[in-house]
C-alpha cells in the first residue's frame, strides 16, 4: 500500500496510513496551548503520543490559528530547538512546523528529518534553498497568507481547482528551487483561508489531489469545521479538545483516500482508525 499513498525518500515506508502527532510548544495554541510549554512537558508528551501510535511527532513553536500574532526568531528558536533534540535523542522521528528557515536549519542541525512548513516556502525566501542543503524531506501546504489575514482569503469560485493550480505552481517553484519531487510533501491546508463548507470540500475530493503522485499529509485535527459540523445549524461548536472522535473519523477517511499521513493531537483514536482503514483495503484485495 506504501505505493498508493506515495513514498517519502528519507523516510520509512508504511504499509498505511502515517500518524503524525503533535507537540505545540506554545502559550496560545487553539487546541491545547500552554500544556507542553515547558520543555520537559513536551518531551514527555512526545514520548506518551509515539507510546499511543505516532510515527512522527511534529514540534512546533508558533501557533497558526487564525488571528494568532507571530513570535519573534529568537523565542520561536529557544521553544523548539530543545523539545526537537530531546525527542530525537530518544530515537524519535522528529518533524518541525516552521515558516522560519533558520528555525528549520537549526531544527534539522537538532536532529528533525522532516520540515513542515504551513506557508509551502512562501512565508521565508531562505526556506527552500536550506531545505534543498540539508537535504531532508519538505511538506509544502496550500497557503494564502498568514493567520492574521487568511480568513478574509477563504474566497473561492471551485475550491478545489483553485487548491490544485496553486499546490501545483507552489511544487513547481519549490522543485525548480532544488528540492527534489521524491521528497516533498502536500498538505491541502485544511483551515487555512478556508470556511468549513471548503474544508469538507477538499475531503470529499481528496482523491483529486492525488493528481501530483506526491504523498498527502491531512491535518484535520480539532479544528473549526469539524466543531461547525459537531454543532449542528443552531448549535454552539464543541471546544477543540470535544473534536478528537471526529478528527479519528476523519483520519479513517483519509487513510481510505490514500493519504500518506494524518496529523493530529490525541493519537490512539487515529492509530486505531487508519489501522482498521487498512485491515479493509486488504480485505477488499
Amino acid at each position: 500500500m506504501s505505493t498508493l499513498r506515495g513514498v517519502v525518500t528519507g523516510l520509512p515506508e508504511w504499509d498505511r496510513c502515517a500518524v503524525m502527532g503533535v507537540v505545540n510548544v506554545t502559550p496560545d495554541s487553539f487546541s491545547d496551548g500552554g500544556q507542553w510549554f515547558d520543555t520537559g512537558a513536551a518531551v514527555k508528551h512526545g514520548l506518551e503520543l509515539v507510546a499511543e501510535g505516532a510515527d512522527l511527532v511534529d514540534v512546533g513553536g508558533e501557533s497558526t490559528r487564525p488571528g494568532a500574532p507571530r513570535v519573534d526568531e529568537a523565542e520561536e528558536l529557544r521553544r523548539v530547538l530543545p523539545v526537537v533534540r530531546g525527542l530525537a535523542s530518544e530515537g524519535v522521528l522528529v518533524s518541525v512546523d516552521t515558516m522560519r528557515a533558520a528555525v528549520a536549519e537549526q531544527a534539522v542541525a537538532a536532529g528533525a528529518v522532516l520540515v513542515n512548513d504551513v506557508s509551502g516556502g512562501l512565508a521565508d525566501p531562505a526556506m527552500v534553498p536550506v531545505v534543498a542543503d540539508a537535504g531532508v524531506p519538505f511538506v509544502v501546504m496550500h497557503w494564502r497568507g498568514f493567520s492574521d489575514e487568511m480568513s478574509s482569503r477563504a474566497i473561492y469560485a471551485d475550491v478545489v481547482g483553485e487548491v490544485v493550480d496553486e499546490l501545483r505552481e507552489r511544487m513547481d517553484a519549490v522543485v525548480a528551487g532544488g528540492i527534489p519531487p521524491e521528497r516533498i510533501v502536500l498538505d491541502p491546508g485544511l483551515g487555512f483561508a478556508k470556511e468549513a463548507g471548503h474544508d469538507l470540500t477538499l475531503l470529499a475530493r481528496l482523491g483529486e489531489l492525488r493528481s501530483f503522485g506526491r504523498p498527502l499529509l491531512v491535518a484535520a485535527s480539532r479544528k473549526r469545521f469539524l466543531g461547525r459540523v459537531l454543532a449542528g445549524a443552531e448549535g454552539s461548536p464543541p471546544p477543540a479538545r470535544e473534536r478528537d472522535a471526529a478528527t479519528a473519523a476523519v483520519s479513517a477517511i483519509s487513510a481510505r483516500e490514500g493519504a500518506w499521513a494524518v496529523r493530529v493531537h490525541e493519537v490512539r483514536a487515529t492509530a486505531d482508525a487508519v489501522r482498521v482503514a487498512r485491515a479493509v483495503e486488504g480485505a477488499a484485495g
